[in-house]
């Protein structure tokens, strides 16, 4: 249940309105930084860390790849964080999806530095992500599974997402070039830095 500050009322709490425009720029956001990293054959982390890799090595569509990986983990997400989540984690896939494949064909790169094409995926992606928190929403995946494993566990989410990232940076350097890895890493050090010092629910009521 949701408590208010002392002067806040329900009433600052997201329309359906601002939901929509919120959740659309933060998919928006996201699409853009993953453009940007693809662009350079760059990688990340997470569940579209994965789907870039399996698309950069069978040649699939991203888009295709990561929807397709969320899948299994709606159930979950049902499970553990009830049907407004889900439906709205199901909304935000099927957009990233969607603006992934539709993006590059609009805006192309004649250069672009790997280390600025990392910041920038950081600084962009993260935005996304804070404005898909601040609505509710999500890009599902495994962080799904961090939440059910610290549930049972105790284990804490942000540690195993940690683990996981570990596993596919871990298992990049087998697969692309060790420049490519490194680079990657420092655009997801910028996306993780932004979502600590930002994602802060204590200091924002409105959801």
């Amino acid at each position: 249940m949701l408590s208010y500050p002392t002067g806040m009322s329900p009433s600052t709490k997201h329309s359906l309105l601002e939901d929509i425009q919120g959740m659309a720029l933060g998919v928006f956001l996201c699409a853009l930084g993953l453009t940007v990293l693809t662009a350079v054959g760059l990688i990340t982390g997470q569940t579209a860390g994965l789907a870039v890799i399996i698309a950069y090595l069978t040649g699939w569509s991203f888009g295709l790849v990561f929807f397709v990986i969320n899948l299994p983990f709606y159930v979950l997400a049902w499970r553990r964080l009830g049907p407004v989540f889900t439906v709205k984690s199901l909304i935000s896939v099927t957009l990233l999806s969607v603006l992934s494949t539709l993006i590059p064909r609009g805006m192309t790169f004649a250069t672009l530095n790997p280390a600025l094409a990392a910041i920038t995926f950081g600084a962009v992606t993260g935005l996304g992500l804070l404005a898909l928190f601040r609505h509710n929403g999500s890009l599902g995946g495994l962080g799904v599974v961090a939440l059910l494993v610290q549930d049972t566990t105790g284990f804490k989410a942000g540690y195993v997402q940690l683990s996981v990232d570990a596993v596919i940076f871990g298992a990049a350097f087998f697969l692309f070039p060790a420049t490519i890895v490194m680079w990657s890493l420092l655009g997801a050090v910028v996306l993780n830095l932004i979502i600590t010092f930002n994602h802060r629910r204590d200091r924002y009521i409105a959801t």
